[in-house]
């Protein structure tokens, strides 16, 4: 992508060629994108990235953190347009699914990263017998889980990962997947009895 279409994923601004697009479907907008067609790919920014924002910012507490989530989004839509198959669901479902996945990617990411500074801080104490102890067990425990959250179901997984790393309510978790709040409690609930079970076999 160049300069240009990168810029106005971030902030598009109107030109004659774009208006001259503005009742085109999106899902043709995509297809002209997936060949290389900037200006139909930066009227459908227009379209999809108020979508984005709102869905990053759903699942990211932090509105900075969201925007960047946003972009990387518009970069990848821009990459695989060509991907898209409209057999398979809606534009705007396909974005809000790239959304949430590269937004639950990112709770990771700053979550491990806060991880590795709380090795580093601790590692930077006075170390006795004590310590070294609770640090293996702290270990221990995060490979478990880990392991153990691999044992879950994709959908499962992703509602623990928002209820319980980012911190959302089960209300948040169903607003964020776009599912009844009875589905989000029962995959919360389900999703929680299996890890328990995928634990206690690893104790």
């Amino acid at each position: 992508m160049s300069n240009a279409t990168l810029a106005a994923t971030a902030a598009p601004s109107p030109s004659a060629a774009v208006a001259a697009t503005a009742d085109v479907s999106s899902e043709a907008l995509l297809v002209a994108a997936a060949t290389g067609d900037e200006v139909a790919f930066a009227v459908l920014v227009a379209r999809i990235r108020p979508q984005t924002l709102r869905v990053a910012r759903g699942v990211v507490r932090d509105p900075s953190i969201a925007e960047e989530v946003a972009q990387e989004v518009l970069t990848e839509i821009w990459l695989k347009a060509d991907r898209f198959d409209p057999e398979r669901g809606t534009i705007t479902g396909w974005v809000a699914t790239l959304t949430r996945r590269r937004a639950v990617d990112r709770v990771r990411s700053e979550q491990a990263g806060r991880n590795r500074d709380d090795r580093v801080a601790r590692r930077n104490q006075v170390r006795d017998v004590d310590v070294v102890a609770d640090e293996v067990e702290v270990r221990l425990e995060h490979w478990q889980v880990r392991k153990a959250l691999a044992e879950l179901s994709d959908r499962q997984r992703e509602a623990i990962e928002l209820a319980y790393f980012a911190g959302h309510t089960y209300r948040d978790v169903a607003r964020v997947l776009g599912i009844p709040e009875g589905t989000a409690k029962s995959r919360l609930r389900d999703g929680l009895v299996r890890l328990r079970e995928a634990l206690d076999g690893l104790i």
